[in-house]
């Protein structure tokens, strides 16, 4: 599939959303609300750039915090990375619960990459 830059086409890229969930700690707030995290990704298709990003912690800050490690990393390049970001820098109680949901939503990422050429992303 080529990027509508590489095709010298203007075609608009359709983004695609995807999720992951775990379950969260029962010890802190974000449970008593959610039960479990909810992590969403918005992804550019060609070359998998994270373009906006989610999650269902309890506070701002913790969704904020989330939103900067995650936003700009490219799934092409492979989850352990951005798990890494994630060890090194959060050291909030749903730690382990972020790390699964982003496992979870990059397994259906990859899922979709490997079958990308059967799916068009671009309108025309």
């Amino acid at each position: 599939m080529k990027s509508p830059e590489s095709s010298g086409q203007a075609e608009v890229v359709e983004t695609l959303f995807f999720t992951g969930y775990a379950k969260l700690p029962s010890s802190i707030t974000a449970e008593k609300l959610y039960e479990v995290i909810a992590v969403g990704v918005e992804v550019n298709p060609y070359d998998g750039t994270i373009i906006d990003a989610d999650c269902t912690l309890a506070t701002n800050v913790g969704k904020n915090f989330f939103r900067k490690l995650v936003i700009g990393y490219r799934l092409t390049d492979g989850i352990e990375n951005l798990v890494e970001r994630f060890e090194k820098r959060y050291y909030g109680s749903a730690r382990k619960a972020i790390v699964t949901g982003l496992k979870i939503m990059y397994e259906k990422w990859l899922t979709y990459y490997e079958n990308r050429s059967q799916v068009s992303c671009v309108n025309k």
